[in-house]
């Protein structure tokens, strides 16, 4: 993400509309999941730029057989690409059958040994683990740890990783390895952000990278090169096998399909057990005989680890004990605390790692403390678990002890949290069809999602929600009041995350079953109630979403009484709703006594109270009273800064409107930067297409409107319409806003033949939608009535106003 922050003088800069400027002692942006900018101290900025890294300084991870074959041209093919371009991605070749899209194939193994082979041409090579923008973060954060040890050990994660990519921007010449990317867009901010070093990826994915960084597919391994890398794995480095062994050996490795992952497994199997190449590709084919010709690749590699785990469980069946756990859990990062109840003590703990290492099944971490397994590991395990007597398969109720056990508190730190998260994640998303439910489990998900609500994350927590529900809904029933609370609260995090499509139905039923199991005037129905009309208002029904508000407080006034902290929600959010129909007369009289309660009840920074000043201070600039606006924007942008943290959607919402205020007060050379920054903030925190993203992206383009810059504003609005119709539909209030604001622009370029259809188009959905009567039909008409003039005059008249979009509102908080 972006800050408006001013990098000190002959700091580093960053290129590109997403990159972070990083630098000065000021403060430092990072990226990731919930980014946020994060300042630093002098100190630590001093330390950025002082602090050199020792010769050879690095962290790859050990090759897993110390063997490389049949890759030699791709190893030069990859400098080739990295000395030109400074980036390349290693993508598996698309329709390669026999990983199906799994992992295997010998990405990570050929970046390892570029990374080993050219690793003194680097001032630094770090590695980095990034299937999620969370796993990037840790990795950067690490090496703040590596470099700076005195100040990093008392810094929380995202200020290590803050400070790691500082220090890459003074200190050129390094090589940094994204592992495992899942999506390529997360590393485009990094690539824009440090320019002077070498970024290698490697991904399962093969499409995305266009736009992103040159992309080397790899395939299969070439049958004399997987000859050679079975033989030497299975045989040692110093024998030469002979010809009878290397035509067993091409037999099995036409068996195995030439996965380099599979010839691995195998190799470690033959060595550690002596038996022949052709015994086992006889018991293999044995298994497989009858799918012989259309071997499914899967069931291949099921196959070959059934082998495997069948001598791991000789060696040690504790040991198969801890990697069916894993097996639920996400494949890296797994603390060996974690795993630690499994096992008698540590010294079991580690033997039984230590088998699987052997197998190469698992891998350690630099420090040992934690541990990978492969994902088609962990795949072929899930597959073929079989159902235990309680009705788990293998491993499951094992880890789901391990994470209730080891999951944080409320109080917990972040680094607690963010250690677990991904293991409570992967957990939800691997439950598989037919499991036992329990509430037990459910209360971890719940309090994974409340962690994520928390942060200003709830739209990252669909998956924890659904997996809550489905376990309530089978534990308690359909109607039971823990059932409904989670309703509610996978419909908010539906609603958070823009999908109102989900968001409404599910609110409506919960609506119905709340009315029926609780009564009508329980304060759960009337928190449902409220929550419901928030949606239909986020969706542009304010028929519905008036009334209905409107109905709601009258119950909450009646039920819990005047000054409740839930009648004063019901109240600011139905007076929001006033204003956002053109009704200012009945919207700032109750916004103001709103406030006026809120400082009274709840405080004066408490986040309600500083949303009712928002929304009040923007109904003043509503009415052109920017002398009251702003000062109070301004002081409230501080306090959200304060309490809630800078990335906090109700900060970038707060950001947003301080900037409109700027704009409409002529102040532009203030409006525009602290727009972008605010639009690269919510691309980072929300997405891309989220609506308050859609928002912030409209409000710029409508900034560089007004300072004249149609060559920024019209490819922004024209983009913005396109993603607004695709997500929140052709006939969204905030659709025809985007509309409307195109015409304008169009009209402001001298293009009447473009501008007059759209605005024709926009005001008769606007009349069929908001009424005939609403401002913003209003200022259609009287935009459609000046181009018009403007076409029968053949010229241009000033630039008719464009209705500006802005966001403020009260999101009611889920209930538990």
């Amino acid at each position: 993400m972006t800050s408006n922050l001013a990098p000190g003088a002959g700091g580093p800069q960053a290129p590109g509309s997403r990159s972070i400027a990083v630098g000065g002692d000021v403060g430092v942006a990072i990226t990731g999941d919930g980014a946020q900018v994060v300042m630093l101290s002098s100190e630590a900025v001093r330390w950025s730029q002082e602090v050199d890294a020792p010769p050879g300084a690095g962290n790859l991870p050990g090759s897993a057989s110390g063997v490389f074959v049949g890759r030699g041209e791709k190893l030069a093919e990859l400098r080739r690409l990295l000395a030109d371009e400074g980036e390349a991605a290693v993508t598996q070749t698309p329709g390669t059958r026999a990983i199906h899209g799994l992992g295997g194939i010998g990405k990570s193994t050929l970046a390892l040994h570029y990374a080993h082979t050219h690793r003194h041409a680097y001032k630094l090579v770090w590695w980095i683990n990034a299937a999620t923008t969370e796993q990037i973060v840790t990795g950067l954060a690490a090496l703040a740890t590596q470099l700076c040890p005195q100040w990093a050990a008392t810094a929380e994660v995202q200020e290590r990783a803050a400070w790691a990519i500082l220090w890459l921007q003074w200190h050129p010449g390094w090589l940094l390895v994204f592992d495992n990317v899942e999506d390529p867009d997360d590393l485009r901010h990094y690539l824009g952000t440090l320019p002077d070093g070498h970024h290698l990826a490697t991904s399962r994915t093969a499409t995305g990278w266009h736009a992103i960084a040159p992309t080397m597919p790899l395939g299969l391994l070439e049958a004399d090169a997987a000859v050679t890398l079975l033989c030497t794995l299975a045989f040692g480095t110093e024998h030469t096998p002979t010809p009878e062994q290397r035509h067993d050996a091409a037999a099995l490795a036409t068996a195995l399909g030439y996965l380099p992952l599979a010839l691995e497994q195998a190799g470690a199997y033959l060595l550690e057990t002596g038996t022949s190449l052709d015994d086992y590709r006889l018991m293999l084919g044995m298994v497989l005989d009858k799918t012989a010709g259309g071997i499914d690749p899967e069931r291949t590699m099921s196959r070959i680890w059934h082998h495997t785990l069948t001598a791991i469980e000789r060696r040690n069946p504790q040991a198969v004990t801890l990697l069916n756990a894993m097996a639920w859990l996400a494949p890296d990062g797994i603390p060996r605390s974690l795993l630690a109840p499994l096992c008698s003590d540590r010294i079991a703990l580690g033997e039984a790692l230590g088998a699987l290492r052997a197998y190469n099944m698992v891998s350690y971490s630099a420090d040992r403390q934690s541990i990978s397994i492969h994902r088609l590991v962990q795949t072929v395990l899930r597959h073929q678990a079989t159902v235990d007597a309680d009705g788990y398969p293998h491993g499951r109720q094992d880890a789901e002890h391990l994470i209730r056990q080891a999951t944080p508190g409320e109080d917990a730190n972040t680094s607690q949290w963010e250690q677990h998260l991904p293991h409570i994640v992967a957990l939800a998303e691997s439950t598989p069809l037919h499991s036992p439910a329990s509430t037990e489990a459910a209360s971890v998900y719940v309090a994974a999602a409340q962690y994520l609500y928390r942060q200003g994350r709830d739209a990252h927590a669909v998956h924890l929600r659904k997996a809550a529900l489905a376990q309530y809904e089978q534990v308690l029933g359909d109607t039971h009041p823990d059932t409904l609370i989670s309703r509610n609260n996978l419909a908010y995090a539906y609603r958070v995350a823009g999908d109102l499509g989900r968001a409404v139905p599910l609110y409506e039923a919960t609506l119905a079953q709340c009315e029926q199991a609780l009564g009508d005037t329980h304060p759960k129905t009337l928190t449902t109630r409220n929550n419901l009309a928030g949606a239909y208002e986020s969706a542009g029904d304010l028929g519905r979403a008036v009334p209905l508000y409107e109905a709601t407080l009258a119950q909450c006034e009646q039920a819990l009484g005047d000054t409740h902290p839930k009648t004063l929600t019901s109240r600011n959010n139905l007076a929001y709703a006033y204003q956002s129909a053109g009704s200012l007369d009945r919207a700032i009289p109750m916004l103001e006594a709103t406030l006026a309660q809120r400082e009274q009840v709840l405080g004066d920074t408490h986040p309600d109270t500083l949303l009712s000043r928002n929304n009040l201070a923007y109904v003043y600039q509503s009415v052109g009273d920017l002398d009251r606006a702003i000062p109070m924007l301004e002081a409230t942008l501080a306090q959200y800064e304060q309490v809630l943290g800078d990335t906090h959607p109700y900060t970038l919402i707060s950001r947003n409107n301080l900037a409109y205020a700027y704009q409409s007060a002529g102040g532009l050379d203030r409006a525009i930067p602290l727009y972008e920054a605010t639009l690269v903030q919510n691309e980072q925190v929300l997405g891309d297409t989220h609506p308050d993203t859609l928002t912030s992206r409209n409000n710029l383009a409508g900034a560089y409107q007004s300072a004249g810059n149609l060559g920024r504003a019209i490819p922004l609005l024209e983009a913005t319409l396109a993603q607004r119709e695709q997500v929140l539909g052709d006939t969204h209030p905030k659709t025809l806003t985007s509309r409307n604001n195109l015409a304008g622009a169009y009209q402001s370029a001298g293009n009447l033949g473009r501008a007059i259809p759209l605005l024709e188009a926009t005001l008769a959905q606007r009349e069929q939608v908001l009424g005939d009567t609403h401002p913003d039909t209003l200022l259609s008409r009287n935009n459609l009535a000046s181009a018009r003039e403007a076409a029968e005059a053949v010229q241009q008249p000033d630039a008719a106003s464009a209705a500006i979009d802005r966001d403020i509102r009260h999101p009611p908080d889920p209930y538990e």
